[in-house]
């Protein structure tokens, strides 16, 4: 069965010594009881390992932002999947809407990033959305099952059983606006059915599929409930310990 997931994503945010007090704030407030979700905190690069080693122990895993589409060499400034195993992460985020708008991520090299992650027996989170005009223009649906199809369709099913995929309607990332949990399951019901059609059923039944635009505690258990929405790639929320345990207590 698929897992069901709350994942924080700190994006460009919290200092050394302010990321590990927010982690550990969320460590106790868990208080390490039974949780209904896989937890998993997505700090910056410089967090990673003592990120890894505080919270040892704990129910919570970590994981990266992004990483290199190169496995090593003369690439300045980029951080590969191999470094980023190293340090005990478990996670990496593939393809957010923001290395993509801001980056010029592609969907060749984010298949390349995604390589790089399973090669190092890193789970990757991949993500997809549409722009604003993309809906406006009702291709929401092409748009998605392109992203999905030129970046992972090419992967051996083995290798697919092991993403979890995030969707991000790009228009509900920190503009305070929502996908309604109607359209987040909409989305979500067609993605699985086309990984169904690619691949099995087996398989798009036991995919995670994360719902990524402006949840907050106030709609997390409104889009959870949804059949197949398996949980939330957290932004804004995740950088207050309350709320961000507050959607994860949402499954409850």
């Amino acid at each position: 069965m698929r897992k069901n997931i709350v994942a924080g994503n700190w994006k460009m945010n919290k200092l050394f010594d302010e990321g590990l007090e927010l982690a550990t704030q969320i460590k106790e407030l868990l208080n390490n009881e039974p949780l209904p979700c896989e937890v998993i905190i997505l700090p910056s690069f410089i967090h990673l390992p003592c990120m890894v080693d505080a919270m040892e122990g704990s129910v919570i895993k970590i994981g990266a932002q992004n990483c290199s589409d190169k496995a090593a060499g003369a690439y300045t400034g980029e951080v590969s999947a191999a470094m980023i195993k190293s340090t005990g992460a478990s996670y990496v985020i593939v393809g957010h809407s923001e290395r993509r708008q801001y980056y010029g991520e592609t969907s060749a090299m984010l298949k390349n990033k995604v390589e790089m992650v399973l090669a190092n027996n890193l789970t990757p989170i991949f993500c997809f959305g549409e722009m604003l005009r993309e809906r406006e223009e009702n291709r929401h649906f092409s748009v998605v099952k392109a992203q999905i199809e030129e970046s992972l369709f090419s992967l051996p099913a083995e290798d697919f059983a092991r993403l979890v995929l995030a969707y991000e309607p790009v228009w509900a990332i920190g503009t305070g606006k929502t996908a309604t949990a109607g359209q987040a399951q909409e989305m979500h019901a067609f993605v699985r059915a086309a990984i169904a059609a690619k691949y099995n059923a087996t398989i798009a039944d036991n995919t995670s599929i994360l719902y990524g635009g402006s949840c907050n505690p106030s709609n997390a258990r409104e889009l959870f409930l949804q059949p197949d929405v398996d949980g939330g790639l957290i932004g804004g929320s995740a950088l207050v310990a309350n709320d961000f345990v507050s959607i994860i207590k949402a499954f409850l």
